[in-house]
């Protein structure tokens, strides 16, 4: 096992596909540009878009896959909860796209308001597209929410169990 902790995006997400997620009817995330440093294990931290504006939760990182627009639709159309005209009009253009496989979707127990973040978080803004938080940045994000967001990863898991002392 390797001493790996997850790395964690903050990924801004429309209102209507951010409530599928979370319930469940959506488990995987469309995108043009692949987060870079984004593998199984990972976690996606969850801002959604007016009219919420709030930190919604987290969940985990199933797989990313990218292919062809043509051919990767034929794996994701029952589970990105979009049609096929909306899914073309999204890739119109590009010879990639990009599927976040999502799992162990986790809401917070009430979702952090944008005001409630600038207040704590001093130079938040929300991503327009995604971005990589910190460690300062999610020890706040854990503290403001009373959520281990951590503990939501196998990466997580791996490395703890790595840490364990030998008897």
């Amino acid at each position: 096992m390797s001493l790996m902790s997850p790395n964690i995006l903050l990924l801004s997400i429309q209102h209507k596909y951010a409530s599928m997620i979370f319930d469940g009817h959506k488990r995987v995330e469309l995108r043009r540009v692949r987060p870079r440093y984004l593998d199984e294990g990972d976690l996606i931290l969850v801002y959604v878009t007016s009219p919420e504006k709030a930190l919604f939760g987290v969940l985990e990182v199933e797989k990313v896959v990218e292919m062809a627009p043509e051919h990767l639709w034929q794996i994701v159309q029952d589970k990105a909860g979009i049609s096929y005209e909306n899914f073309h009009k999204y890739y119109e253009n590009a010879s990639i796209g990009f599927a976040i496989f999502l799992r162990n979707a986790r809401s917070f127990d009430s979702p952090i308001k944008l005001e409630r973040l600038r207040e704590e978080w001093v130079d938040f803004r929300p991503p327009q597209c995604y971005r990589y938080l910190k460690d300062r940045e999610i020890n706040l994000v854990q503290s403001i929410a009373q959520h281990d967001i951590l503990s939501l990863s196998a990466k997580s898991r791996a490395y703890q169990i790595e840490l364990l002392p030998y008897n």
